[in-house]
């Protein structure tokens, strides 16, 4: 599996932050259906195996999305429980995938699943059609996602200009930004569901490489859902909170003077009992949700 990144400011690329990431084949499959990509310059070669966990019954159906929706030309980026696993080497499972795409695409998306054999979940239970279109085939779900449910914003070309690449099973597909993927976890806190436990995991892998500014900027009125989140994370992982930039708590106005634990412990255990922060087990363990 190959992971690069990309970032850019004001829609031009300023520089490239490549890191790739290399699977052993999935149990199962041929060489071919694995994949396979050669070392590029500049690429830190790092190996997991988070995609060995989804089964080979419900790979088949993402692939058959991926490529009905790439073969009637709408580009689109992986978001979701898999943009989640490609930026911190963890999976956890997921009922769905989520393909991002422009505004102007999604009656095109939709369309182009239908076709392909997928069912309109409207049919089985309503949903919100404003921002998302939900499709099922084989118990399986595809979500086509434009906008953010609480239409605090929508996709837009730069989604696009920043997004890096990963390679699964021999499928390259462009990934939604590590900032816009937070940015739209920290919309998502309802009394049954809450997303702030992906937004600690990327924190804990990615925070110090993130572009902060960029996203700040994306959060403009909202920056208090950013300075909330980055103030509980330093009070669940103190050592870790202290290696994002010193310029990111005083943007945020927030002291980084952050009393430390004991070497190797957090307080995790003092929210939830389950297995949902991936710096707190075992390699190669599935995350809890």
């Amino acid at each position: 599996m190959a992971y690069r990144r990309h970032t850019a400011s004001g829609g031009r690329s300023k520089g490239i932050n490549r890191r790739q990431t290399r699977i052993k084949q999935a149990a199962g499959l041929s060489e071919s259906e694995a994949g396979h990509r050669e070392s590029e310059p500049g690429c830190i070669r790092v190996e997991f195996e988070w995609s060995d966990a989804i089964s080979r019954s419900e790979w088949a159906i993402y692939r058959s999305a991926i490529r009905t929706v790439r073969d009637a030309g709408i580009p689109f980026l992986l978001g979701g429980g898999f943009a989640g696993a490609t930026f911190t080497g963890r999976w956890r499972d997921t009922k769905d995938i989520d393909l991002y795409v422009h505004p102007r695409d999604r009656q095109a998306a939709a369309e182009a699943l239908i076709e392909a054999g997928f069912e309109d979940y409207y049919s089985r239970l309503t949903y919100d059609r404003k921002w998302i279109f939900r499709s099922i085939k084989s118990n399986v779900i595809v979500d086509i996602i434009w906008a953010m449910a609480n239409q605090r914003a929508q996709v837009d070309q730069l989604w696009f200009e920043r997004a890096g690449s990963v390679q699964i099973r021999g499928e390259k597909l462009l990934v939604v930004p590590m900032e816009e993927f937070m940015w739209c976890k920290l919309y998502i806190m309802q009394r049954d569901h809450c997303d702030w436990p992906d937004i600690f995991n990327l924190l804990y892998k990615n925070g110090p490489k993130m572009d902060w500014e960029h996203l700040i900027s994306r959060l403009n009125q909202d920056i208090s859902l950013l300075r909330s989140a980055v103030g509980m994370f330093g009070w669940l992982c103190p050592a870790a909170a202290r290696r994002l930039p010193l310029s990111l708590w005083r943007r945020l106005k927030l002291r980084r003077e952050i009393p430390l634990l004991r070497r190797g412990e957090d307080r995790i255990h003092l929210l939830d009992s389950r297995a949902w922060f991936g710096a707190a087990q075992p390699p190669g363990r599935k995350l809890e949700v």
